[in-house]
């Protein structure tokens, strides 16, 4: 959310510094992260291999649930409704 003009510029600046500090801390976490994995023998290419294989799920989930939006519509039903007929699982 912007801050409307009446707010206060210290009260920005306050969130602002919250916002940095909670990254800073999602950072940390991230670094932490990576660092065990390093530790349980991933390599680094393997990790970045992965998460590139992740994206490319996601990107081709999110154009089947596009697909399935739809033909759900032009169908007149929810999307829902079409998953027995392709075989899906509601947590696909």
């Amino acid at each position: 959310p912007s801050p409307s003009p009446c707010q206060p510029h210290g009260d920005s600046e306050e969130a602002l510094s919250l916002e940095i500090e909670e990254l800073k801390q999602k950072n940390l976490a991230l670094d932490q992260e990576i660092a065990q994995l390093l530790s349980e023998g991933y390599s680094l290419e393997e990790l970045e291999q992965h998460i590139s294989l992740l994206h490319e799920y996601n990107d081709i989930k999110d154009a089947g649930q596009m697909l399935l939006g739809k033909l759900a519509v032009i169908r007149g039903v929810t999307t829902k409704q079409l998953y027995p007929e392709y075989d899906l699982e509601l947590s696909d």
